[in-house]
């Protein structure tokens, strides 16, 4: 956290919490949503300045009851989730950066979604991948030890049989299957605050 912020909120401590203005979508982009926007269930205006995106990154925490925010200053300003705490994307030197531009190491766990979501787990971390690089990562499942098709990786994820695993960064990981609708309640979320 900025040290600004630390001193901004001990100067002014009783600040009312924001909802709804601020969300992450499922690429990892920050959407500014007026009052319009969420009457309307809109995603909302990408932010786009390059310093207020780090300031938001920077600033980017979750409290004891699975909410996240962005401390602006004294404010917390609960964050709407359209996927997952944090999007990650594939990167050539980190293997995966997270929407905060921090890598995401130590990977714990790797789930797949019935809806076709990777999500890569490590610690309090729980990073859905960005849907342009699913296919690059889909390419390198195994089904019992041999090459996953679409088709194989389809019919283990609608119930079939086999271990399904993820050969990342050194190590092989067993994925799990996860159901979209429990994401939230399984990794201790939530998607939508409210007061």
């Amino acid at each position: 956290m900025d040290d600004i912020v630390k001193q901004a909120m001990a100067k002014w401590p009783n600040v009312p919490h924001c909802y709804g203005w601020l969300a992450l979508d499922a690429r990892g982009h920050w959407r500014m949503r007026d009052e319009a926007t969420q009457q309307a269930g809109l995603p909302g205006d990408r932010l786009e300045n390059e310093k207020l995106v780090g300031f938001i990154n920077r600033n980017y925490l979750h409290d004891e009851r699975g909410n996240l925010y962005f401390q602006n200053g004294p404010q917390r300003v609960y964050v709407n989730l359209e996927a997952a705490p944090f999007i990650a994307r594939t990167d050539p030197q980190q293997g995966l950066l997270l929407q905060t531009e921090q890598a995401l190491t130590a990977v714990e766990h790797v789930f797949l979604s019935d809806a076709g979501a990777v999500l890569f787990v490590a610690g309090e971390v729980v990073a859905q991948l960005d849907d342009r690089d699913v296919a690059q990562v889909l390419s390198k499942f195994t089904l019992d030890g041999q090459s996953a098709s679409d088709d194989a990786v389809m019919a283990w994820l609608g119930g079939g049989a086999g271990t399904l695993a993820l050969p990342w960064q050194g190590k092989i990981f067993t994925v799990e299957r996860v159901a979209d609708a429990d994401l939230a309640q399984r990794f201790g979320f939530n998607r939508m605050p409210a007061p």
